[in-house]
């Protein structure tokens, strides 16, 4: 079945990250749409607003699966296309990954290193990491050449600023006159079923959908929350040109450098849905941590220490999930990005569009990205 943008109309419930992005594209393809928020405009309750917003692919794919990987790098480009299009400007960088260890963890970082290049065998998307010695740590990131003798540099990775984006994306909302239900709750099941004109219900509510995951989706993995924390620095003695990441045993954290000398350092995944304030366990190995890389780091100023809860399924894996039935819209659910929010929703993004669209997504076979679809719509489903 196919649809046309210019004629439909769609209803998005969660105004996250892959809400405000639907929201938008869907916008700029002619589509009418409604975007329905619990919480206010500034995201204060989305788990992107607590991230690190690093499109790190080879890095990643020391801990994570090989179709995330491929999500991830065919996001990296898809980022800067989607952000040159923003009214608002949005800090993006796409200056590499810096990999750093201390001399005691030198065989971990080896199997590490190794890992990578295996990975990069099987995957020429990737560029292979560089082995730094002194002089060419020095040369490409003076700010811990004191400390830090040898390091791995990994080519074409990138970030953003989280909190920008997601304000750029509201202006750009504001600028089309999208309709946004702030501070209202919605239940896309009865969005579907009122006679309210709506083609699609696209549920993108992470968390928030953790009640209506399984019966929806009819999938068989359950939603959870695992746990982030990451503390935001004023550091203005630190001069850290790119992401950097520290192998540690017991504390491996990364460091992200955003604009005016501000720093997120974060770390630490829990399995718990627990959203009460950072731990002083965890604060402590964190900013121990931070300042094991750079000595400035010791007169930062804390600007925030912040929690937050990653919606996620059992395999760790994101999912789309389709569910058509006669006389009433269609409903989209869109979840468990886990810590790869940022990294892979453009890819994400592209897939929902070619799953409106046509009524199933190449995009989405080629990634390896799972659609699953109830027996009344006939979509491609990828394991």
């Amino acid at each position: 079945m196919s649809h046309g943008f210019s004629n439909g109309k769609y209803a998005i419930v969660g105004a996250g990250l892959m809400g405000r992005l639907l929201a938008v594209a869907l916008a700029k393809r002619g589509a009418q749409v409604e975007l329905f928020e619990k919480g206010g405009s500034d995201g204060n309750l989305a788990a992107a607003r607590i991230a690190a917003a690093m499109l790190a692919p080879l890095a990643e794919s020391a801990i994570t699966e090989d179709n995330v990987v491929r999500m991830g790098v065919h996001s990296l480009p898809r980022w800067k296309q989607l952000i040159n299009e923003l009214a608002k400007p949005v800090f993006f960088q796409q200056d590499g990954t810096l990999i750093l260890w201390h001399r005691q963890d030198a065989s971990d970082a080896e199997r590490f290193s190794s890992h990578l290049e295996r990975n990069c065998d099987h995957n020429q998307a990737l560029s292979k990491p560089i082995h730094l010695d002194s002089q060419s740590l020095a040369e490409i990131e003076p700010g811990v050449a004191e400390r830090f003798t040898q390091g791995l540099y990994l080519p074409n990775e990138g970030q953003l600023d989280n909190r920008q984006l997601l304000e750029a994306l509201l202006v750009e909302l504001t600028l089309m006159k999208v309709p946004c239900h702030w501070n209202q709750a919605a239940d896309p099941e009865l969005l579907r079923t009122q006679k309210n004109g709506f083609e699609w219900v696209i549920d993108c509510r992470g968390l928030g959908a953790k009640d209506s995951w399984r019966d929806a989706s009819r999938s068989s993995k359950d939603l959870r929350g695992v746990r982030g924390e990451v503390i935001r620095l004023y550091a203005p003695e630190v001069k850290l040109l790119r992401p950097t990441r520290l192998i540690h045993p017991r504390y491996p954290i990364y460091i992200a450098p955003k604009e005016d000398d501000v720093y997120v350092v974060g770390a630490t995944e829990i399995e718990s849905e627990d959203l009460s304030p950072m731990s002083v366990r965890s604060a402590l190995e964190l900013l121990s941590a931070v300042y094991t890389v750079h000595s400035g780091f010791a007169e930062a100023r804390i600007l925030e220490m912040a929690t937050q809860c990653r919606p996620t399924l059992k395999d760790n894996l994101p999912e789309i999930a389709v569910d058509r039935k006669p006389n009433q819209a269609g409903l989209m659910m869109i979840n468990g990005l886990y810590r790869h929010g940022f990294m892979i929703s453009p890819a994400i993004l592209d897939c929902a569009l070619e799953v409106l669209d046509s009524g199933s997504s190449s995009t989405a076979n080629d990634l390896g990205l799972q659609v699953t679809a109830s027996v009344e719509q006939e979509l491609s489903t990828c394991a």
